[in-house]
């Protein structure tokens, strides 16, 4: 007689037939994603759970298990770091258009705020990642968390790969061309916060996910986040339309709606030269294109949100204006 695979527990719960599966508990969603990540579940057991966990919808309860299971994994020591303002994860691997949210994040850094970007590679063929982008703007990309404590001591904001810092993790984002889909992963990815920030920033592909990622950082005891439909599924809001923000502050959660930044309702994002290059002319003033530059001002304002709540939205876009107009454009000459 046989004795099943510890594993085989869980794909039983999501693989029972239509309208018989069940959710998993904290508990169970982490040490679900602990076998996988040390290596102790076979190929097709883990496509089978993912397809499976893609199929009935993960739940927030889910992802927040999972990611709590990735940060055990997580190579190193992510104490070395100081204290670290804001989370800024880049994990959509196909951008179609420039990640002008980079330039958000330097202006906030400017602020005096320290931000951990984090993220995955992302495809390059024809397509504009997020690191060319940050090696144009001279951004420190580090290799551990000892070499961003370091980094951080003359720049407030630095990059860490997913790939340094937890490659079980990476591993798992190989499997998308494999399986044809997205999974678990690229979901919960959005919510390791390596560096245990209180401000954490999420842009998702597609509204319904919203709900999701803020029961996920609610159950892992986010402090404050701000969730929002973003540009290429990154943090970019769009400033051609109202933005729905679902903002967390402890266990609760409310939307915020940003009004538009413009009355031009028609931009064409995957017509940009996606050369990086790009970026460096929108921060010198070389480059004029209005409403990616409103982006990134939008961008800013919610961010800012955090750390100061007083401010109202239109407030907040003001103050996120004034930062883009008063920068040091001759920073990157």
């Amino acid at each position: 007689m046989t004795t099943d695979h510890p594993f085989a527990q869980y794909v039983r719960a999501l693989g029972k037939g239509p309208n018989m599966w069940r959710n998993l508990s904290f508990d169970e969603a982490k040490d679900a994603m602990s076998l996988i990540l040390q290596g102790s579940v076979d190929r097709l057991q883990l496509g089978a759970f993912l397809l499976l966990l893609r199929r009935k919808g993960e739940t927030g309860e889910e992802l927040a298990g999972m990611t709590a299971a990735a940060r055990e994994a997580f190579i190193g020591q992510p104490s070395l770091l100081p204290d670290v303002d804001y989370d800024w994860p880049s994990y959509a691997d196909r951008h179609r258009q420039q990640p002008w949210f980079i330039l958000a994040a330097l202006l906030l850094a400017d602020q005096g705020y320290k931000i951990l970007m984090h993220g995955i590679e992302g495809y390059s063929d024809g397509l504009a990642p997020t690191r060319p982008g940050l090696d144009m703007l001279n951004v420190p990309m580090v290799s551990d968390f000892g070499k961003a404590a370091k980094a951080f001591e003359t720049n407030n904001l630095v990059y860490i790969g997913l790939e340094k810092f937890c490659p079980a993790v990476q591993d798992l984002f190989e499997l998308r061309p494999l399986l044809g889909v997205r999974t678990a992963v690229n979901t919960f990815g959005r919510d390791l916060n390596p560096a245990n920030a209180p401000y954490q920033m999420q842009g998702v592909f597609h509204p319904p996910y919203k709900a999701m990622h803020v029961d996920t950082a609610r159950f892992l005891g986010q402090p404050k986040a701000m969730v929002f439909k973003g540009g290429g599924g990154e943090v970019m809001r769009n400033p051609m339309k109202p933005s729905r923000v679902d903002m967390l502050v402890g266990e609760v959660s409310h939307e915020i709606v940003w009004p538009a930044l413009t009355t031009v309702t028609t931009y064409k994002w995957r017509e940009e030269d996606l050369s990086p290059t790009q970026l460096k002319k929108m921060w010198n003033g070389s480059l004029s294109l209005p409403v990616p530059e409103l982006g990134i001002i939008g961008t800013l304002a919610v961010a800012l949100k955090m750390a100061l709540p007083d401010l109202s939205p239109t407030e907040l876009d003001a103050r996120a204006t004034d930062i883009w107009q008063t920068r040091d454009k001759m920073r990157f000459d």
